[in-house]
């Protein structure tokens, strides 16, 4: 059981945002949390799927035309890495967010510590999983599964990539939000970058889904991860208020999803 849990949380059970509002919504939870507010851990989907870019990842890697054609979203995240193809089910993406004064200082034992109940779900699901080990030669730069594995958030199952982590400060809180792959789309993943060097059966030698590993479904996958976010934080059900929503909206239109902040903040 986490230490934060004689703090106030709250748990968000999954809900579908677009990317732009995904992204939007961890900024306003940061803000309520170093506003003295509750804590949050949030279970969430892509609605449409969505191509979340490295915070300085250059936009010239993605197939725009591509992601136009299938109707899938473009934004950037705070966090940094390669791109990160969130298909609508084959992704499950949480965020963890408490007062920065309240979490390690060290990365590496802020990761560990927030990085608690992702294991601990992956194990209920009956999916053996840990973080990297070993040294994992990087692909394809511009994709963040593809990259060099990281031990601080990398985490493996079998040898090949189930999740990625990431971690920002902002606001004097912490957010760590990442994904867990449920199933495994190679083509669309491949298809999002301006690329031909990498092959899906490349693709499927790297990463691997819960799917995979386990006979879970995603809708017991799902709950198997609210129920233990919410055992180690013992949150209780929540949900934005009016207030939170209406500036996430607002943040959403003016930042995640302008051009300034998608296409152009890494050329600035």
């Amino acid at each position: 059981m986490s230490t934060l849990a004689d703090r106030e949380w709250r748990l968000i059970t999954e809900e579908r945002r677009s990317g732009a509002m995904n992204m939007a919504l961890d900024e306003i939870a940061a803000e309520t949390a170093a506003s003295g507010g509750p804590r949050t851990v949030r279970v969430y989907q892509w609605e449409p799927s969505c191509l979340s870019l490295g915070y300085t990842q250059d936009p010239d890697t993605v197939e725009w035309g591509y992601c136009r054609r299938n109707g899938i979203d473009v934004t950037r995240r705070q966090t940094g890495g390669g791109g990160i193809y969130h298909d609508f089910d084959g992704d499950i993406s949480y965020s963890i967010i408490a007062p920065k004064d309240e979490l390690p200082g060290d990365l590496m034992d802020c990761y560990r510590l927030l990085c608690d109940p992702i294991l601990a779900a992956f194990d209920r699901m009956g999916v053996s999983a840990a973080f990297v080990s070993e040294e994992f030669p990087e692909i394809y730069h511009p994709a963040c599964y593809l990259r060099a594995l990281h031990p601080a958030h990398d985490i493996v199952a079998n040898g090949r990539k189930i999740s990625g982590n990431a971690q920002y400060r902002q606001s004097d809180a912490v957010i760590q939000h990442g994904s867990l792959t449920y199933r495994v789309r190679a083509p669309e993943h491949l298809g999002v970058f301006n690329t031909d060097t990498v092959s899906p059966a490349q693709f499927r030698d790297r990463v691997t889904g819960i799917d995979e590993e386990s006979d879970c479904s995603r809708s017991a996958a799902v709950n198997i991860l609210e129920e233990t976010l919410r055992e180690w934080a013992a949150a209780t059900n929540g949900a934005w208020t009016d207030a939170e929503l209406s500036r996430a909206r607002d943040r959403a239109e003016k930042k995640y999803n302008a051009d300034s902040w998608v296409i152009e903040r890494s050329r600035s």
